[in-house]
């Protein structure tokens, strides 16, 4: 991404350069417990800058994690290297650039006291607050507290804002849900129970201070990673058993998800999903109207499609991207450049320009409005928008034809359907977007072969190059032999030599089928599923069905000479829970003039593509 297309509306560049350095890099470390209002023991790790002066004031940027703040290291990794080089080249240029950089533990995890039913909770929002409280009254504090971070640590980052507290001045979450049983638990009403299987063995086992987590999943890291780092006066690991031996009464999303498919179903605490959302903490979010900063990647499981949802429904001054890399931008995930090595931004990059976003919301004049940076794949292109969908988005229906093919005509045909037997060996691997948000590359390599498996209908070459930039919508018009099942559609480019590139795809559990009238709990561009249990509603086995969903977000040109493929599938093996758990169901995909299934395109116009 070096060309003038990658370089103009690039956000890394539009946000800022970077300014020098107000300190050296070097920083000095500091480990101990903050008590909440409650009485619980958090543990923060503290960095300041070496050559902080006496009488100097600075910022803090803060980040809550339950992925351990700083790290146990085996010997000899103790002699190289500090208790934070997991988040390098953060700490270096953080305090470099004149912040103090805090991280903690959030409650019942790492060196923290305290026990958890379900993360995210309102104790765990509200300790954000006596943090705060506690930086703002430390000699070397100006007042002024930001929040940053990835995944785990985006949501906290972004929830920090509900706490409402004037020291608050800004955030950016990173990859981060806005509705996680869309975004990453039950995407399409269809359970993610790979993930849910892993994430809580992972955080179980930190919890627990064991490293067997790394040695199960991150080899790497067990090598040199003994668990969490105790506080500074905790030398003999006394305080740090007392909190692990608290941790034992820790409840685990998998356990309270594994038999449940609806969004209202009951957890502990008489909550359910939603209570854990963001979207249910919107208006308090809006409250505060501090800027936000908000970055994802079109790659990464549901949290694409969050991103669209901040940029259309928070009211705060905000800036949202959209690129093409991997969970947390650490390698790039661009299908059409599987051989890159590099991501761009570099981590040094992109930590500099988060910087600058703060120093503007700290002191400068901050950002007014709303604007939505996006990478166009192909194209190798980054646009920018203040309107989603962006201007000139006209959709373009494709109907599934006669021959496995896409046409833009209505079927004729009055009976005309293909049957398939659902092949319940067909996966899209272990590096897709769902097992991306365990760090791991996404390659949608092998297609071809994939396809062999599944239900494929492809277009005519396109005769121009076309902008697909948006939400792909999916009308099917099924029968199946059995009341429930999943339907898989993945949307794939074709190349002149049959090259299959994956762009997009997106999942849907039949029995959420029912499009509720009822108003969304927050605005959406794709049509709207309750997934509540009282709209349930069944398949009755034979008959014809309209199944309507949203694939994931996306932007990619179409060369001309290319076309579209559309491939169909009933499970994703690696990855979801079967639907049904029995059986082997026949599905028929109808074309025919009253039952015309399609897919509709979100195109760009060519004299709309770029600014909006």
């Amino acid at each position: 991404m070096t060309d003038s297309k990658a370089i103009k509306n690039n956000p890394f560049n539009e946000i800022g350069k970077k300014p020098s350095m107000k300190y050296s890099g070097e920083y000095s470390l500091k480990n101990f417990h903050v008590e909440m209002r409650d009485g619980v023991k958090i543990a923060v790790t503290l960095c300041l800058p070496k050559n902080l002066g006496p009488s100097d004031k600075i910022p803090a940027l803060l980040t809550q994690t339950r992925y351990l703040r700083a790290m146990e290291l085996r010997i000899p990794f103790r002699w190289i290297f500090d208790e934070i080089v997991s988040t390098t080249p953060n700490p270096e240029i953080i305090t470099g650039r004149g912040y103090a950089f805090i991280i903690t533990d959030v409650r019942g995890t790492g060196a923290s006291y305290g026990i958890r039913k379900y993360p995210f909770s309102d104790a765990e929002v509200k300790d954000g607050y006596d943090i705060v409280e506690w930086i703002i009254s430390q000699p070397w504090s100006d007042g002024n507290v930001v929040s940053k971070g990835i995944s785990y640590t985006g949501t906290t980052a972004e929830l920090f804002a509900v706490n409402n507290h004037p020291a608050i001045k800004a955030i950016i979450p990173g990859h981060g849900f806005w509705d996680p049983y869309t975004d990453v638990a039950f995407p399409g009403g269809a359970y993610d129970h790979a993930f849910m299987e892993l994430w809580s063995f992972l955080g179980k086992n930190l919890d627990l201070n064991n490293p067997k987590a790394f040695r199960e999943m991150m080899p790497e890291l067990w090598l040199y990673i003994r668990g969490v780092k105790p506080v500074d006066s905790d030398k003999k690991f006394e305080l740090l058993n007392e909190a692990v031996e608290l941790h034992k009464s820790n409840e685990y999303v998998f356990e309270h998800t594994l038999n449940k498919s609806f969004r209202d179903e009951r957890l502990p605490d008489d909550t359910n999903i939603d209570d854990l959302s963001i979207f249910k903490r919107k208006s308090l979010i809006e409250k505060s109207n501090i800027p936000i900063l908000a970055w994802c990647s079109y790659y990464d499981s549901g949290y694409c499609d969050a991103i669209i949802h901040r940029f259309i429904n928070y009211s705060n001054p905000l800036i949202c991207i959209l690129g093409d890399w991997n969970h947390g931008a650490w390698l790039p995930a661009n299908q059409f450049h599987l051989n890159r090595t590099k991501v761009s931004p570099s981590p040094t990059e992109r930590i500099n320009t988060w910087i600058n976003f703060f120093d503007q919301c700290i002191y400068g004049d901050g950002i007014q409005g709303k604007i939505l940076y996006y990478y166009t794949i192909v194209e190798e292109a980054w646009k920018k928008t203040t309107i989603w969908p962006p201007k000139g988005c006209n959709y373009q229906k494709l109907y599934f034809s006669d021959n496995l093919t896409l046409s833009k005509e209505l079927p004729n045909e009055e009976n005309s359907k293909d049957d398939y037997k659902i092949n319940y060996r067909s996966s899209s691997g272990r590096f897709n977007r769902w097992w991306a948000l365990l760090g791991l590359p996404i390659i949608y390599d092998n297609r071809a072969r994939e396809d062999e498996r599944l239900l494929t209908y492809c277009s005519s070459p396109f005769k121009e190059d076309t902008e697909i930039t948006g939400h792909i919508i999916a009308c099917l018009y099924i029968s199946s032999t059995h009341d429930d099942g999943a339907l898989f559609v993945y949307i794939e480019d074709v190349d002149e030599e049959g090259k299959i590139t994956y762009i997009t795809d997106g999942e849907f559990r039949v029995i959420h089928r029912k499009i509720s009238s009822n108003l969304p709990p927050y605005k959406t561009l794709i049509p709207y599923h309750s997934f509540l249990e009282k709209d349930a509603t069944p398949l009755n086995p034979g008959e014809i069905a309209e199944i309507k969903f949203g694939l994931h977000v996306t932007s990619v040109l179409l060369k001309k000479g290319h076309r579209l493929k559309i491939a169909i599938a009933g499970c994703d093996k690696d990855t979801f829970s079967r639907y049904p758990s029995e059986g082997r169901p026949t599905i028929n995909v109808y074309h025919s003039k009253s039952y015309a299934s399609y897919i509709d395109i979100p195109i760009i116009q060519n004299d709309n593509r770029g600014d909006n």
